[in-house]
């Protein structure tokens, strides 16, 4: 007779173990062919959260078939073989020696609405992980289009599965989970080096655009002395104190940043602006942090569903703190990349220069004025 081939017996030592979750699913189905009435019971799961297709066709030839009578089914097995043609129309491999097997993992059938729940549980898990994964590919693809408009589209995704697992999964006490040791992908290229080096020495120029770019924030920058000179800025702009190379240098010593490069060097750099929108430099600076943010936050939340030990609640509680961290950047970015409003107070009676920078879709273009 036919049977499913056994990994261990077969001596198949290479082939990994099946994960926790299949013997799950094996008990799940066991139940149902055992006692086919359940079925009718178990509401919120579907086939896709099967692990094989195998056991997702079982499933759909068991649901397909009216349950039969408790007393007939016990005598005979007109209804499994019904199930197994109907499920052999789906998938190969499966054999009545396998179903038998099914009946045997199943310890208690009355237990099938707990089987059902950890496979709904592990099958979130693995939604979660595929969506994480799909907003990394986003962030690394430079062939798109219009990249930040799909990451946040992808992140929205994201946040849409973690709300439903919330839903599925009601919040109940728990230990908090545990932070996933990941490390932050910081661009360090060239390009990124000088369009901040752009912006600090234009800025320092025309210091009047320091006050319109408050969505920017030290954090966004790539290298620590240019965050640290963005800083300087922003506290002398506050101050009201006047800004020059020479008094940005000054600050820079108060800040511990002059300890890190030449006086020289820094007002060298300080000092060699271009003629374009100093909104646009910020602009390229920020786009460059929501992605390398949401990268992060794909990371994170991947490094959560691969740890087997973190539960639904904190799969959950982890996504939604990855989220939150993205969700702060877009909210800046939407802020950069949205024409201020009609009603919103003008700065000393003097109309800002139009801006130069990109749609809140489409990467941002080099728009120059002259100096």
């Amino acid at each position: 007779m036919p049977r499913t081939p056994d990994p261990i017996e077969d001596g198949l030592g290479s082939l990994p173990p099946p994960p926790p979750v299949f013997h799950v699913e094996q008990a799940l189905l066991g139940a149902l062919l055992l006692e086919p009435h359940r079925a009718a019971g178990l509401t919120g799961i579907t086939v896709e959260a099967f692990s094989t297709a195998g056991h997702a066709a079982l499933l759909t030839a068991i649901r397909s078939l009216p349950a039969p009578e408790p007393a007939e089914h016990a005598k005979t097995t007109t209804w499994l073989n019904q199930v197994l043609t109907a499920a052999g129309e789906q998938t190969r491999g499966l054999t009545t020696a396998y179903l038998h097997h099914l009946i045997h993992c199943c310890p208690q059938p009355h237990h099938a609405p707990a089987y059902a729940r950890i496979i709904e549980a592990e099958h979130s898990r693995r939604l979660l992980r595929g969506a994480a994964h799909r907003l990394i590919q986003t962030t690394l693809d430079t062939s798109l289009p219009h990249r930040v408009a799909t990451t946040l589209a992808e992140a929205g995704t994201l946040t849409t599965i973690v709300d439903d697992i919330a839903t599925r999964f009601p919040t109940r006490s728990g230990p908090l989970p545990r932070t996933p040791a990941t490390t932050p992908v910081t661009t360090h290229d060239e390009e990124a080096g000088e369009e901040e080096r752009l912006l600090l020495a234009t800025t320092t120029a025309r210091p009047v655009s320091v006050e319109r770019m408050r969505w920017l924030i030290p954090g966004d920058f790539t290298h620590t002395l240019h965050a640290g000179l963005w800083q300087c800025l922003t506290t002398l702009t506050r101050r009201g104190t006047p800004i020059d190379p020479v008094t940005v240098l000054w600050e820079a010593q108060h800040h511990g940043i002059a300890e890190t490069a030449e006086p020289r060097e820094l007002l060298g750099l300080l000092s060699e602006p271009d003629g374009c929108d100093p909104e646009h430099w910020g602009e390229q600076i920020l786009q460059r942090s929501l992605l390398t943010t949401a990268h992060h936050t794909g990371r994170r939340i991947e490094k959560l569903t691969d740890d087997p030990a973190t539960t639904t609640y904190q799969l959950v509680v982890g996504a939604r703190r990855a989220l939150a961290d993205l969700s702060a950047v877009r909210v800046r970015w939407h802020h950069a990349t949205t024409p201020p409003q009609a009603n919103a107070p003008a700065s000393k009676g003097i109309s800002a220069p139009p801006r130069a920078g990109p749609a809140p879709t489409t990467a941002p273009p080099v728009a120059c004025i002259p100096r």
